[in-house]
């Protein structure tokens, strides 16, 4: 009787033991399924899946070179490199390109073949000669061979304005406006994308104020400018900005505030609207 007693209570032990362990494996997949799906809700509602509609780019060129290993990100390489874009005018602009290693094998073994990108325009911090520097890329999501359409270079960006609009006139009397767009991305990041405007969209982009939300369409473009070193020498660097062609307020309610007219521009006061240290 004693031994019976005691293979009941070794058998009720193990029973217990087996159903806690059931139960916390039970609620353990649970958590994970309540999390997946919850992280699949927040980036449908965010739009912030890989075909991000808040970012989107789609150019046609040629890499110039070869790509170079940058980094990798759960055992899986991404490249970088230069990818050719020719403008209606002639000019080429030369865009740095971000290309995970799964893509590689699309790109066609004649380098002089002209190829469709698309994926979206993505910014990081890089230390460049001990200073910070914002490095803007073509972080490419998909590759397909093109045989025409050679001058096609094509952004649509939605974000929030993160600095103050620099609004100023060149020497030639072109009108200019500087703005750095956040464009939201998945998983709470952000790129911080420097968009230019021109004209009357000059005229229009310096009317914002931070944190207003802008659409705009234009090209991912390159622009070589000299910095002036404590030598007195300068040094030749390349700037890589969206040139907006069609700007538009994201919020069809928004209202401007009044601002001062001269001459026909509006006049931003560059001492009221510090830009952030």
């Amino acid at each position: 009787m004693v031994c019976r007693s005691e293979g009941r209570a070794e058998a009720e032990l193990l029973r217990r033991r087996l159903l806690q362990k059931m139960t916390a494996y039970a609620g353990l997949k649970a958590e994970c399924a309540a999390y997946v799906y919850r992280a699949d809700h927040i980036m449908k509602n965010r739009g912030d899946t890989m075909e991000n509609p808040n970012n989107r780019i789609v150019a046609v060129g040629k890499l110039d070179g070869m790509l170079e290993l940058s980094h990798e990100v759960m055992n899986e390489p991404f490249y970088t490199g230069t990818l050719l874009v020719k403008r209606l005018s002639g000019a080429v602009d030369r865009l740095p390109v971000t290309i995970p290693g799964k893509l590689v094998g699309m790109l066609p073994e004649d380098r002089e073949q002209m190829m469709l990108m698309t994926g979206q325009v993505r910014s990081y911090n890089k230390v460049v000669d001990g200073a910070g520097r914002l490095m803007v890329t073509l972080f490419v999501q998909n590759i397909s061979e093109v045989q025409d359409n050679d001058t096609l270079n094509k952004v649509n960006l939605t974000g929030a304005l993160c600095k103050p609009p620099i609004y100023r006139s060149t020497p030639f009397g072109r009108e200019i406006c500087d703005m750095m767009l956040a464009v939201n991305r998945a998983f709470g990041k952000s790129d911080y994308i420097p968009c230019i405007a021109w004209g009357r969209n000059a005229q229009y982009a310096s009317r914002f104020n931070v944190g207003d939300h802008v659409r705009l369409t234009g090209r991912l473009q390159s622009r070589e400018y000299q910095k002036l070193l404590d030598n007195g020498e300068y040094l030749v660097r390349n700037a890589y900005e969206v040139s907006a062609f069609t700007l538009e307020a994201a919020d069809e309610t928004y209202s401007f505030e009044n601002h001062p007219v001269l001459e026909g521009r509006f006049i931003y006061d560059r001492q009221e609207n510090p830009l952030p240290n």
